[in-house]
């Protein structure tokens, strides 16, 4: 057996079943990592120009598509070496930092989508009370919060694997990750594993807050024809997004953890889809969606949206808008 001080590279054997279309997965994953770059920096940049989206509601989304491009970074470049490598390997040290990017990503996801619906709900539900409750403040907390936990929750989990002697090299999967490293322990993980089951636990409480604000959400827009319209058109493609994140996530995770008999690509296939589906979506369903926000990158792009003469880019929606947060409430930097 293999001690610990003889691992210093990891064999990643899940583009084992790949190598006859090779070109085809390049191909194929670096378009969707350039689609990921460019809708998200679009979303990025449009933000913190207009100072007419300077509001929490679009400051929340630009942390989201940040996070985005950051998990991403964690895994596409090196997926892409690899499609161009005979043998996919990586260092002890590269494996334990392509868990840590990926790890915080997934929980940073989850934590930010908690604190927008959260958002939303005193928004739409409490709008008397929104300028009191969200304030500059308020918003520098929440966001403090969403990359805070994750970044120092993540740190912890991989500070426990990295004490543990290993006992082989092997990953059988396309990136890194806890679990997977965890199998080639020589010692007992129980530690490792129940704080994983905290974190999963974590993730679910995330969940059930943000069911709670979105059924009362609904409680609010299905009172009026226009309300279910707004409700159609935003929370739903916003719910939809959601449940495929927590879906993926919770099902590497576990069949990470319970060895689940499936086969190399279909397990693949399943791990990499918060990978792909957020990052992909999340600017294009919460963003381009949006009316503002869709109105400031036809402007930024000198493509002129059908009211852009009739409607500036910074009005404000109005009161009760499931898109943004009631008329009255200022931008957290003035215009």
């Amino acid at each position: 057996m293999e001690n610990s001080t003889q691992v210093k590279l990891f064999y990643l054997f899940g583009l084992q079943e790949t190598f006859n279309n090779k070109s085809i997965y390049f191909f194929l994953s670096l378009v969707t990592y350039l689609l990921i770059i460019t809708v998200n920096l679009t979303l990025i940049i449009t933000i913190i120009q207009v100072k007419g989206l300077h509001e929490p509601m679009y400051i929340f989304l630009c942390s989201l598509c940040v996070n985005g491009l950051y998990g991403t970074a964690g895994f596409y470049p090196k997926l892409l070496l690899d499609l161009q490598s005979d043998v996919q390997v990586i260092s002890y040290g590269g494996c334990l930092t392509q868990t840590y990017v990926i790890y915080t990503s997934v929980l940073c996801e989850m934590s930010t989508l908690t604190v927008m619906s959260y958002d939303r709900y005193v928004a739409i539900c409490r709008p008397l009370l929104y300028h009191t409750i969200v304030t500059s403040l308020t918003v520098r907390k929440l966001l403090l919060f969403s990359w805070c936990y994750p970044l120092f929750i993540s740190l912890i989990a991989l500070s426990l694997t990295a004490r543990l002697p290993l006992c082989g090299s092997r990953i059988d999967k396309i990136f890194c990750d806890n679990p997977s490293i965890l199998k080639h322990a020589c010692s007992p993980i129980t530690i490792n594993q129940i704080l994983n089951k905290c974190m999963i636990l974590v993730h679910v409480l995330q969940l059930l807050f943000i069911v709670f604000s979105y059924c009362q959400i609904v409680r609010n827009c299905v009172k009026s024809t226009k309300g279910r319209i707004k409700f159609t058109q935003t929370c739903v493609p916003h719910l939809l997004t959601i449940f495929i994140f927590i879906t993926v996530t919770l099902f590497d995770t576990l069949q990470g953890w319970n060895n689940v008999n499936i086969t190399l690509n279909m397990r693949n296939a399943m791990a990499v889809q918060f990978l792909v589906i957020p990052p992909v979506l999340n600017p294009l369903i919460y963003g381009l969606n949006l009316q503002k926000i869709r109105r400031a990158v036809f402007r930024k792009l000198v493509i002129p949206g059908p009211l852009d003469d009739a409607i500036p880019c910074n009005t404000p929606p109005p009161p009760m808008d499931i898109e943004g947060t009631p008329a009255y409430v200022k931008p957290l930097v003035d215009s």
